[in-house]
């Protein structure tokens, strides 16, 4: 494991992080290292295709290719901090003490998980919508969902709500975790940089079609397991969370519905929470002004009401427990047979 010499301290690591992520989340006050990985974005898109207001005179084909050089800088840039801070760090570990190295990973870990912060900013649109501020709820949705939110009705606001939280439990909580556990901080921040970069570059429009197509296939790509882990993981928590939470439901209509959307990830997760829930999700959406049509997901068994927020973030944190536990039985599993291959020594 780069930068620990041991799996024990991996593990242990790995948990802080994770239980440090479920206490302080992603206050504003503090740096955060994807601030960090947009700058660098925005700094090799304004080299590479110029600024907006400026663009460079570029064929789709000259756009493409410097979009494989955008991946391949920003990758590189990023992980060679990373690595030189795991690097100091393991030093430290060895000629100060083990915990240095181990708070550094820790560190590391909670920064790249968004549990807390994806119940805390959704949780801002529920407390809206209980208050019947449909104008505030507005404002708050937008701040998590890229559509068009000023013109959307109660119900609106809270399916965009509730799909935020189910789609980000995948790529927000789950993959990273996954990244985190199988390659510590190198894995965590080569995945949250694709991710970023497709956040930021990978639209259909006129300026990142082409320049964002690498961004966007890469980020499909290092997705599509940990998006069909987060289904099983969401059906799994699903028999813990009591009776309006059905793990049968969930199950079929993520068979039936997990590849309703044109990315090949994002639907897992929804269709997931839509049968665990009973509601329906989806359906068209108002993105810079241009309606998109998109299939709905799951069944109108019931209106959808604004506590489904709530029942989305209770999904979510046990998906996240559940991915946790996943991981350390996998580390353990590991560290036992090594344990056996040495003679128990």
């Amino acid at each position: 494991m780069l930068g620990f010499i041991n799996l024990e301290h991996h593990l242990l690591a790995f948990l802080i992080g994770f239980l440090l992520d479920l206490i302080i989340g992603d206050p504003y006050w503090l740096p955060h290292p994807v601030r960090a990985i947009g700058k660098t974005i925005s700094f090799y898109e304004k080299f590479l295709i110029g600024t907006r207001e400026n663009p460079k005179e570029l064929s789709g084909k000259e756009k493409r290719t410097r979009g494989i050089a955008m991946v391949f800088l920003v990758l590189f840039t990023v992980e060679f901090f990373v690595v030189l801070i795991l690097w100091l760090a393991q030093i430290a570990s060895q000629t100060i003490h083990p915990a240095v190295g181990i708070a550094v990973e820790a560190i590391m870990t909670f920064q790249l998980i968004a549990t807390k912060c994806l119940a805390v900013e959704s949780t801002k649109v529920y407390r809206e919508l209980k208050k019947g501020n449909l104008t505030g709820a507005r404002k708050a949705v937008s701040m998590i969902v890229g559509r068009d939110t000023e013109n959307l009705s109660e119900t609106e606001v809270t399916k965009a709500a509730v799909e935020t939280v189910a789609e980000n439990t995948s790529d927000g909580i789950i993959a990273p975790l996954l990244f985190l556990a199988l390659g510590g901080p190198a894995f965590g921040f080569f995945y949250k940089s694709i991710n970023t970069m497709d956040s930021m570059i990978g639209y259909k429009n006129e300026r990142y079609l082409d320049f964002g197509r690498c961004a966007a296939k890469t980020d499909d790509a290092v997705n599509f397991i940990p998006a069909r882990l987060s289904a099983r993981f969401m059906i799994f928590s699903c028999l813990f969370l009591g009776r309006r939470f059905s793990a049968a439901n969930a199950k079929r209509i993520y068979l039936r519905d997990r590849l309703k959307h044109e990315s090949p990830n994002s639907a897992h997760t929804e269709a997931t929470c839509a049968g665990a829930l009973g509601i329906q999700l989806a359906g068209p959406a108002v993105y810079e002004g241009k309606m998109e049509h998109k299939d709905f997901l799951g069944d109108s068994n019931r209106a959808i009401g604004f506590e489904d927020i709530k029942r989305a973030n209770r999904l979510s944190y046990a998906t996240a427990f559940t991915c946790v536990a996943f991981c350390s039985a996998i580390i353990i599993a590991v560290l036992f047979l090594l344990y056996k291959s040495q003679g128990g020594n």
